[in-house]
Parts: C-alpha cells; sequence; structure tokens
C-alpha cells in the first residue's frame, strides 16, 4: 500500500523509506541539501573521496582504518581549517584526499540504504546531471527510482514523539531532481515536483528563509545556505561504489 507501486518514479522521506526502498531493490537518490548531499556533491567536483559513515559510531576509528581523515563539526574544523559538513571549505587542495563524513540525516540514510541497486547522492546543485544518471541506469536495470529526502531531527523531544523533522529545502531539492526524472510518478513524486515547481522562481530566498537555512546562518554559516541553493552549476554525480562515492561514468 504505501511502496508508492506501480509508478517508476517515488518519493519517501528519511531512514525508514531509504530501508524500504533498498529493499524493494530500487535506484535511490539521497537529498540532504543542508548540508550531506551538498557537501558530498561539492567534495566529488574537486575530486575528494568521501566515506559515508553512521553517527553514533567510532568515525575516527573507522577513518584510520580506509586511511582516510575524520571529519570534524563545523566549529572545531574551521579553527583548524580543514574541510567540515560545510562544503564551502572544500577546494582544489583537497583534490584525491579521502575523508570520513557522519552525519545524523544524509550519511545514516546512506548507509541504512546501500543495500540499493545502485545509490546516488542529488543536490540542487547537481539536479539535472543525477537525474540524467537515474534515468539512464533506470534503462539498463529496469528498477524504479525513489528519491529521499533526508528530513532534519529535532534536538530535543518527549520520548513518545517522532524525531523526524521534514525539512523544507529537501523536499525542493527532491522535487528539482523529480522534474528531470522519466517515467510515471507516484502521487507523493507529484506533489513534491509540484511544490518545486510553484518555489522555483524564488528558490534560493526560501532556503534562505527556512528553519534550516536561519539555523546555519545564525551559527555563522550563510555562505552555506547560499552555496547549496544553486541549480545545475555542477555535473559531478556521486555514486556508492562500496563504502565510498565515485564519479559516475554510465556502469555499475
Amino acid at each position: 500500500m504505501f511502496s508508492q507501486s506501480p509508478y517508476a518514479c517515488r518519493m519517501e522521506w528519511g531512514r525508514r523509506g531509504a530501508r524500504e526502498a533498498a529493499e524493494r531493490g530500487d535506484i535511490i537518490i539521497i537529498v540532504d541539501i543542508l548540508s550531506f548531499s551538498s557537501t558530498v556533491v561539492s567534495a566529488l567536483h574537486l575530486n575528494a573521496v568521501i566515506y559515508p559513515y553512521p553517527p553514533y559510531v567510532d568515525g575516527k576509528e573507522y577513518a584510520k582504518k580506509v586511511n582516510a581523515e575524520y571529519i570534524l563539526g563545523r566549529a572545531e574544523a574551521a579553527k583548524a581549517g580543514k574541510p567540515t559538513l560545510s562544503p564551502v571549505t572544500f577546494n582544489k587542495e583537497h583534490s584525491n584526499n579521502k575523508y570520513v563524513l557522519s552525519s545524523l540525516n544524509g550519511a545514516f540514510c546512506t548507509w541504512i540504504g546501500s543495500k540499493a541497486k545502485a545509490l546516488f547522492v542529488g543536490s540542487l546543485l547537481n539536479a539535472a546531471q543525477v537525474a540524467s544518471a537515474a534515468n539512464q541506469l533506470k534503462l539498463k536495470t529496469k528498477a524504479n527510482i525513489t528519491v529521499i529526502p533526508c528530513g532534519e531531527q529535532w534536538s530535543s523531544g518527549r520520548e513518545e514523539e517522532d524525531t523526524l523533522r521534514p525539512a523544507m529545502e529537501d523536499y525542493l531539492g527532491a522535487g528539482a531532481i523529480l522534474s528531470y526524472l522519466e517515467g510515471e510518478k507516484s502521487p507523493e513524486a507529484e506533489v513534491c515536483l509540484g511544490a518545486f515547481l510553484q518555489a522555483k522562481p524564488k528558490l534560493d530566498a526560501l532556503i534562505w528563509d527556512s528553519g534550516s537555512g536561519r539555523e546555519l546562518r545564525e551559527r555563522g554559516f550563510a555562505a552555506d545556505v547560499e552555496h547549496c541553493s544553486r541549480l545545475n552549476v555542477y555535473q559531478s554525480v556521486p555514486i556508492l561504489n562500496g563504502d565510498h562515492f565515485v564519479s559516475y561514468n554510465g556502469e555499475m
């Protein structure tokens, strides 16, 4: 009932959505605009190698195992002058370097969905390109596509309450990607696409003033919000290859 069958293009939220899409054998596109997806796309554009890793596990120990650098929190990394979950901290100096990146949403959803037919990372930055890659792979594999806006987590709440906070920017990013996907879309996907088309003329302003955008701005990361709100500026399409992302080249 909730698999959005028989539609070829689907939209589902967060960790549960990623798990169920992977179990169905779908092609997954992870969307976490502020900032996991945008960071992975930006890092790959500069030829950095990203290993996604779930939170609550020893990422530093894992980084040693794969001979990579563990990415620090924004404030800590800023003091040390190192790249972080902030996409604008990556530059050409980080080309070919390996990094382990953990996050509560995008990295966690990637880890949960890692057994999917294929797992892409999409953002506003590469919306058209990641959709084109998914369209190509869909033709080859005959698999359906599920776009996963990851959402955020409420920082506090009661035990009996849900922790997922649907994030407007992720919904709009998912809608942007859906606008380029081929195939019949589920009602959930159609509504998401419609939200993007309605918001497109003022996309950057809406994300700037969203809750997530205000949170980052108040913490001193306004440049991240500006960077992540740009549409179709990168050609890079990250696809999960075992334990790290590589550029999609038309093959699995």
